[in-house]
This record gives C-alpha cells, sequence and structure tokens, in this order.
C-alpha cells in the first residue's frame, strides 16, 4: 500500500507527458490515453480512501530519505477524501468535454493531467515547499484550461487570474522563506513541533508569516476581499473545465485546515486571534456577497460562480472555529457544494445559449429541469439533501457567542441564493424554452432539419446531461449515506487534530 500513494501523482503526470508528446492530429489516441489515465485514478482513489478509513497515516519518503531531511507525501482520511472528490469530478469533467471542447484548442487532454497532478500532490504534500510546487503546477495547468478556446471574455478573466496568483505565490514564497529561516524544516509535521518551542521574540515573525499563508490561501478560495477574479474566471471558461475548477477553491480550504491543524495548532496559538478576529468576519461578508452576486447574475453560469463564493464562505467561517464539530461538518459540506456546482456548471453549458451555433436556443427537457431543482436544493441548501444538511451540521457547531453573527448571515444567504435560482430556473426552464419553440415567421413550409427551424430547436448535449446527473447523484449518495458519511468526517476532522499521531507517523525519531 506505501508505494500506492504515489499512484495519483505518477498516472496524470506520465499520461499528460505522453500526451504533450504526441501529435495534434491524433486527437482519437489523446482522448483514448487521457480517459484510460482519468478512470484509472478513481478505482486507485477509492482504494487510497479504504486504506484511510482504518485510521492510519500513511508516509512516503522519496528516495528512502527519511523526514525532516527528505520529501514525504502522506496520505490520511481528509487526503484520501479528495482524491476521490477530485477523481469523480474529472471523469464527469473529461466525459462532458468529448471531442467538441478539445478541438478549440492545443493540448487539452495534456493540461487536463497535469491539472490532476497538481490537485492530487497538493493533497499528498507533507512540508511547505512541495504544497507551493503541486500548487503551481495546478495553477499553471488552469491558466491554460481557463483560455482554452480563446475569446476576449476568456482572455480578459485569465489574465486577472494570472496576475493575481502570481502575486500570491510570491508571498507563498516569502512565508515559506521565513519560516524555514525561523524553524529549519519545512517539513509540516516537524514546522509544527519547532514553531511550538520558538523562544519569545521570534513569536511576531511567525505570527507574519502564518498569516501571509492564510491570505494566500484565501486568495485561492476566493475569500474577500480576495474573491473578485472567481465569477468572471468560473463564468468564461467552458462548462468541463469550470466543472474540474469547482475543486480548485476548496484546495485553499484543505490548506488553511492542513496548516492551522498541523503548523499552528499546538505552537502557542499563534493564528488563534487572527482567525477569530479577521478570517470570520470576512468569511461572514463572503457568504453574503455570494448570496447577493447571485442575485444579480444574469446567467446561469454566473449564478453557480457566486454560489462557489458563498460556499467558501460558509467554509471559511468553519476553519475560524477550529474545534472538531465545526470542521466535521465544513467536511461534509464541501464534497456536496463541490459536485452539486459543478453539476450546475456542466448544465449550464447545456442549457444556456451557444454563441457558437449562431446563438441557438437549446430547450430544456424534464431530465435538465429535474437536475437543477436538485442542483440548486443541495446548493442553496434546501431539504432533504445533502446541503441541507451540511448547513444544519454547520449551525449546530457554531460556538454560542458566535451564533448571532453566523445564523442571520446563513439565513440571508440562503434566501438569496432561492430568489437566485427561483428566477434563474424560471428564465431557463419556461421562459427561453418558450421562445425557442416559436418557429420563425414564413417558416411553417420548412422542413424541421432545415437552419431556421433547427437553429429554434436545438436539444441540450446528453453527454453533458449524464455527466451532470453523474455528478448530482453524489448529493443523492451523500444524502442516503449521510451517517457513515458524517462518521468518516468526524474522524477525519479528530485525526486532523491529533498532531501527536502526525509526530508518530511523520517523524517517528521525534518526540513532541
Amino acid at each position: 500500500m506505501n508505494h500506492a500513494v504515489l499512484l495519483p501523482i505518477l498516472l496524470p503526470m506520465f499520461a499528460g507527458a505522453l500526451l504533450a508528446a504526441m501529435p495534434a492530429q491524433a486527437l482519437r489516441a489523446q482522448r483514448a490515453v487521457c480517459a484510460v489515465a482519468t478512470l484509472l485514478l478513481l478505482p486507485v482513489a477509492v482504494m487510497l480512501m479504504q486504506h484511510a478509513a482504518t485510521g492510519a497515516i500513511d508516509v512516503y519518503a522519496m528516495g528512502d530519505w527519511a523526514a525532516p531531511f527528505g520529501i514525504v507525501l502522506q496520505l490520511d482520511r481528509i487526503g484520501a477524501m479528495m482524491l476521490v472528490l477530485t477523481a469523480v469530478l474529472a471523469v464527469a469533467a473529461l466525459a462532458a468535454a468529448g471531442d467538441g471542447t478539445a478541438r478549440q484548442g492545443r493540448h487539452f487532454h495534456a493540461l487536463f493531467q497535469f491539472q490532476l497532478m497538481g490537485l492530487n500532490g497538493a493533497f499528498l504534500a507533507g512540508d511547505l515547499f512541495n504544497l507551493f510546487v503541486f500548487f503551481e503546477i495546478l495553477l499553471i495547468a488552469s491558466y491554460a484550461l481557463l483560455v482554452h478556446g480563446a475569446g476576449r471574455a476568456r482572455i480578459g478573466a485569465g489574465l486577472h487570474y494570472v496576475i493575481l496568483n502570481l502575486v500570491a505565490s510570491s508571498f507563498f514564497l516569502v512565508a515559506i522563506g521565513v519560516l524555514y529561516g525561523l524553524s529549519g524544516t519545512l517539513n509540516m509535521a516537524h514546522l509544527g513541533l519547532r514553531l511550538a518551542g520558538l523562544p519569545a521574540q521570534d513569536l511576531p515573525l511567525a505570527v507574519a508569516a502564518g498569516v501571509m499563508l492564510m491570505l494566500v490561501f484565501g486568495l485561492k478560495a476566493a475569500l474577500f476581499p480576495l474573491y473578485f477574479w472567481l465569477p468572471r474566471a468560473y463564468a468564461s471558461a467552458t462548462g468541463p473545465v469550470a466543472a474540474l475548477f469547482a475543486i480548485m477553491t476548496k484546495v485553499g480550504i484543505y490548506a488553511m485546515l492542513r496548516c492551522a491543524a498541523l503548523l499552528f495548532g499546538g505552537a502557542q496559538g499563534l493564528l488563534e486571534p487572527f482567525l477569530h478576529d479577521w478570517v470570520f468576519p470576512l468569511a461572514l461578508v463572503t457568504l453574503a456577497i455570494g448570496g447577493i452576486g447571485a442575485v444579480a447574475a444574469r446567467t446561469l453560469r454566473a449564478m453557480t460562480s457566486y454560489l462557489v463564493v458563498a460556499s467558501v464562505g460558509l467554509l471559511s467561517a468553519c476553519v475560524a472555529m477550529q474545534s472538531q464539530a465545526g470542521w466535521a461538518a465544513a467536511l461534509y459540506y464541501l464534497p456536496s457544494t463541490t459536485l452539486c456546482t459543478a453539476g450546475l456548471f456542466l448544465l449550464a453549458d447545456a442549457l444556456e445559449p451557444d454563441p457558437a451555433r449562431d446563438g441557438a436556443v437549446p430547450v430544456a427537457s424534464r431530465l435538465a429541469g429535474t437536475l437543477y431543482l436538485v442542483g440548486v436544493l443541495s446548493a442553496v441548501g434546501l431539504p432533504p439533501l445533502s446541503g441541507f444538511l451540511g448547513k444544519a451540521m454547520i449551525l449546530r457547531a457554531t460556538p454560542v457567542p458566535w451564533m448571532p453573527a453566523l445564523w442571520p448571515v446563513v439565513l440571508l444567504s440562503s434566501l438569496l441564493l432561492l430568489i437566485a435560482v427561483s428566477r434563474t430556473g424560471t428564465r431557463l426552464l419556461w421562459r427561453l424554452p418558450h421562445e425557442a419553440a416559436q418557429v420563425p415567421e414564413g417558416a411553417e413550409h420548412l422542413d424541421e432539419n432545415h437552419p431556421a427551424v433547427a437553429r429554434a430547436r436545438v436539444r441540450p448535449d446528453p453527454r453533458k446531461l449524464a455527466c451532470c446527473a453523474l455528478l448530482l447523484a453524489g448529493n443523492v449518495a451523500l444524502t442516503v449515506y449521510a451517517r457513515p458519511a458524517t462518521e468518516y468526517m468526524a474522524d477525519a476532522a479528530a485525526q486532523l487534530l491529533d498532531r501527536a499521531a502526525y509526530m508518530r507517523a511523520v517523524l517517528p525519531a521525534q518526540k513532541e
């Protein structure tokens, strides 16, 4: 099992390298290689999750160099859960992309695999520098995937996205350098041990580095006021790319949880004031802005982007709680909101007018309407689906002094999101289908396959609807199997807060 920890990184790495070397004309062969590599990730991730569910923290030392001197990968419950979530999204996004998305630009399949490599590596990295490396891999791939297919809107959104993330990466390096200068190590478990024993005169510098790290992760998660890049970027990307991007903000949340637990959890409460006094209020503002932005959105793509922003606000509030109950609730809510927003991005790609087809308006079907209903119920947090259960768990886990602040914002944002999804659903599933059904004047005598008639009666892509259904089935599964899922998340949160267990697994020769 120890060597299997490498597979989520090696599979997309070798597949991406092979795809980049293949001729551009061999699109069918590229698609086959990419599909095989992506499909293999799913059983590998499930196998690793089954192993992690036993409570073991698996550590792989690269080159057999033990930590803290060597590079280590670590697998625990939260990392394994994120690997499975990434694999499910990847399968659905690649199936929805088909040949059409790949033909819009070069190296789509290679970039797709490198994106998966970066995501999986970030969830397995056991030290800060390699977390930075995998962040950069997934970001570089995302830069190209965002502008895949070109277009003025994508290029403009991509430019802002690239600039902001380059600035964030620079601050990430500065924070890493400061922490290394203070502790002499970058291994997360060892760094937490060293920070806990820092002399008093070094504490302000450690706090500054920790705050810088949290700001970097906040930008990558799209926390207010660092969220401005997300709505434009996600709304302008192709549907399959936006569906895969649904997990990218969660990488920032994952990094905040990991660093808050391992690096600063036992370090004299260094970041507790910052998380309580700054991250929690910013999370509330992010949650409110997500609701307001969704109401103002004019398209399903834009509205779904603000649903992502709202979910980031709620998850960030859970991070600030720094309690096992709050983190367990966040870990249950995280896959729920990721799956439903990814599904809605695919649904938007199938339902909204496609400029590439002369502005044709797809005619919504009963299946599309059902998928939209399931997706928005979970995204808004209405019963009986997993979004409601996740929000209820978060509200229940809220510390008593924070309830007067968090509860009204959650309820108000949910009301705004309900208004937004109702209006968008009316437009997509009622008004536009009615308009599309109107045969153009003078075309009554034409055959139904004539362009003038076909343009008004375009059916949604069934492949994208099927992939959307696959993702939303995950929300249904989280609801049906809520008890074992919540138990797993509670164990994952408890394990994440158990710093001594990580010390024993990663640093067997060290004593806390």
